[in-house]
């Protein structure tokens, strides 16, 4: 049997990309190597489906790190309102939370899949699962089908590579589609970690683990010279810090290869210094005659005032009304300028997404198809393009499926 459009991945990039060519009549198969579609969408958000972003364009591309340029076609082509109606006009209610953020209603990205799952069977796409491709048949620059690991032909004139990155290999995603790119004469982008938890060498950090800390300010200096800067929560772990504001700091990192990254934080960012020791001041007058230590659980979390003690060298058993000006101005510019080094990033495998990937060159941004084999397409995670957390990359999966499976109908 031969089908109008292969595609290759059941993730939200394949099954978008699946979808919309069933729409226009193309007789289309998806193919997935695991028992069930849409492993690793499931669990994105934490489980509730990040589905999205409601910011304008503008904020879109301000979020994406990496080649956002290029994505202009594709976002604009199936943007995240359309995604929303279409999500929505399959009764999955969505709702917006902070930093615009979309999600489903019940919390459960779960329904997402089975949204898209009822769109493959209502537009009669063939879906096969426990299946792997072993390669991509080309002839005269032009694909002729896929071959599976069980040596099953498989024939098409039209293949969409949307088989994800290398992060979360227990999903599924080990990196298949990079090899089906480079033995068809594709460039790979050297895979790296985008959106994970930094190892830090300060060993007192994992007396902090498990705290988190919202509305945190964080920035990367490298050579003197601030390199990213991000806001939000921060959370303290055995290795090191993990948490939103951390991920998307390390996406910046990640780029980098340059000399020793340190880290500053700054706990109190709606304050100013001054500010901050004004309040430490009349937190002071208020605890006369107590220790110091035992007076900044009303301006610090409870479990940092030692670590904050130690790092200015103040003496927290010293009197309130001993502590002199120079130490206020200790304390308040640890406060907003904790310091941390990086020593590592965390495992490819644990990072959300994978940066890198099939080189943006050699792909029309236009309609998502190979510059060098006819017929062949790629959406998704493959591709070497990543954005910052908040939806956006599940935003860049859904656009770009859309885009290459419109394209591929159209021709």
């Amino acid at each position: 049997m031969k089908y109008d459009l292969i595609v290759i991945g059941g993730g939200p990039a394949g099954m978008m990309s699946a979808v919309t060519a069933g729409v226009e009549g193309m007789h289309t198969i998806l193919i997935e190597k695991n028992n069930k579609l849409g492993k690793k969408l499931r669990i994105t958000g934490n489980g509730r489906g990040n589905v999205t972003n409601y910011g304008d364009m503008e904020d879109f591309q301000r979020n994406i790190i990496n080649n956002g340029k290029f994505l202009y076609s594709s976002l604009y082509a199936f943007d995240n309102l359309r995604l929303m109606e279409l999500l929505e006009s399959q009764d999955v209610k969505l709702k917006i939370e902070q930093g615009n953020r979309v999600f489903p209603v019940s919390d459960r990205a779960g329904d997402i899949v089975d949204a898209l799952y009822k769109l493959l069977r209502q537009n009669k796409v063939e879906v096969k699962l426990n299946t792997g491709i072993k390669k991509i048949l080309i002839q005269d620059s032009h694909v002729q089908g896929i071959v599976t690991y069980d040596d099953n032909v498989i024939k098409g004139n039209k293949v969409v590579i949307a088989s994800g990155g290398m992060s979360w290999q227990q999903t599924g995603s080990t990196g298949d589609g990079y090899k089906l790119a480079k033995d068809a004469g594709h460039k790979i982008i050297e895979p790296r970690p985008a959106l994970i938890p930094l190892e830090i060498k300060e060993a007192w950090v994992k007396e902090l683990q498990g705290l988190s800390l919202s509305n945190i300010n964080i920035q990367a200096v490298v050579e003197n010279r601030v390199i990213a800067k991000q806001s939000g929560e921060i959370l303290f772990t055995h290795f090191g810090i993990s948490g939103p504001a951390v991920l998307s700091i390390s996406s910046f990192l990640s780029k980098t290869s340059r000399g020793p990254v340190n880290l500053q934080i700054d706990i109190k960012p709606e304050l100013s210094a001054g500010k901050l020791d004004k309040n430490l001041q009349e937190i002071l007058n208020i605890n006369n005659g107590k220790n110091l230590k035992n007076s900044l659980y009303d301006l610090i979390p409870r479990r940092m005032v030692q670590i904050i003690l130690q790092l200015t060298g103040v003496d927290g058993n010293k009197k309130v009304d001993r502590v002199s000006s120079q130490e206020r101005e200790r304390l308040v510019h640890i406060i907003k300028n904790i310091p941390l080094m990086v020593k590592k990033m965390r495992p490819l495998n644990e990072a959300i997404i994978t940066g890198g990937g099939v080189n943006i060159k050699e792909i029309t941004p236009s309609t998502m198809e190979s510059k060098i084999v006819k017929g062949l397409y790629f959406a998704g995670e493959v591709i070497d393009v990543d954005a910052l957390t908040g939806g956006y990359n599940l935003q860049i999966a859904f656009s770009t499926g859309y885009l290459s499976g419109i394209s591929a109908a159209s021709k």
